[in-house]
């Protein structure tokens, strides 16, 4: 099926907008900012429920501390800066204080990807993905739209157990996915079907794959389209069915190459049914300061750059 764009929202939106509605039903709820509330979505919260939000100013590593004993006393305690200080700065607190003791918290890390566009190298978070899947314990949610930010986000407050990390972008980007899809955390979406290559994606990237798909489709290549929009744990069936059916594979991230998300499907492939993959990222360096459409048309992250992959190899008889 092809889906349509309803209007463009940034996925922090989606994210503040799910922690607020979670918030009316579970009293539990408690939101930690980081001097950027409204940067990263969570100012509607602040201002419906002052009683629980708690700034904390810019210490990062003190919220993921603070949050540890939320948990500890009973409370669902939430937090969001920038990933590359909720994944980065704070990887040491996350990993002993939460991830160790198995505890249900929300870290939100937001402004992900090169999209963030002007902010430049330092706050473009394209390591977060690596980093976050290899702890033990973690959840590692990466939503495609807004619309799909406010449900994941949502479920995993009222369904899981112990934390997660929601990664989630700034930019105002095409809301697409339809509310009534089945959406199960752990379980990929089968966005297009196809027989000839698949392309799975993660996050942003989704909807620059269903439009490389339509491209591929008047060169008469038919295309599968995956969203993973979890990352750990992740849907080991849905891509093994594709790398049986169509035998080639190309996967597609705002981030870095190495260690990230197409790794993870590399991982799951190369041991199960071996196939070729490419795959599509930040090719080992830092991003830079500019308007995001044109950092994502330089570092080859929109749906020209994986037309031309997915032809390539198509064409790849090796």
């Amino acid at each position: 099926m092809y889906l349509e764009n309803r209007g463009n929202r940034p996925t922090k939106s989606g994210f503040g907008q799910g922690i607020l509605e979670a918030g009316k039903i579970q009293p539990e709820l408690m939101v930690l900012g980081a001097d950027i509330t409204a940067s990263v979505g969570l100012d509607s919260f602040a201002k419906e429920f002052p009683e629980r939000f708690f700034s904390l100013g810019i210490a990062e590593q003190n919220c993921a501390g603070v949050a540890a004993g939320m948990a500890l006393s009973g409370k669902i305690p939430v937090f969001s800066t920038y990933g590359v200080f909720a994944a980065l700065r704070s990887s040491d607190q996350i990993r002993v204080s939460l991830c160790y003791n198995n505890l249900h918290v929300i870290i939100g890390g937001a402004h992900a990807g090169l999209s963030v566009g002007p902010d430049g190298a330092t706050h473009q978070a394209l390591e977060d993905i690596a980093i976050m899947r290899v702890l033990p314990n973690i959840t590692l949610l990466s939503p495609c739209d807004a619309t799909q930010a406010a449900l994941l986000t949502k479920m995993a407050v009222k369904d899981l157990k112990g934390p997660v990390y929601i990664r989630f972008g700034r930019e105002a980007v095409p809301d697409f996915i339809p509310e009534n899809i089945e959406t199960t955390i752990g379980k990929g979406q089968l966005l297009k079907n196809g027989k000839d290559i698949s392309i799975i994606a993660t996050g942003h990237m989704v909807w620059e794959a269903l439009q490389a798909a339509k491209m591929l489709w008047m060169k008469g290549v038919d295309a599968r389209v995956i969203n993973i929009h979890t990352i750990k744990p992740i849907d080991k069936d849905i891509i093994l069915d594709a790398a049986r059916e169509t035998k080639k594979i190309v996967t597609v991230e705002e981030h870095q190459a190495f260690g990230g998300f197409g790794s993870a499907v590399a991982e799951v492939v190369s041991q199960h049914c071996p196939v070729k993959i490419k795959i599509i990222g930040v090719k080992d360096t830092f991003g830079e300061s500019g308007q995001p459409a044109e950092l994502m048309q330089k570092y080859g992250l929109n749906a020209g750059n994986i037309f031309n992959e997915a032809l390539l190899l198509m064409n790849d008889s090796r």
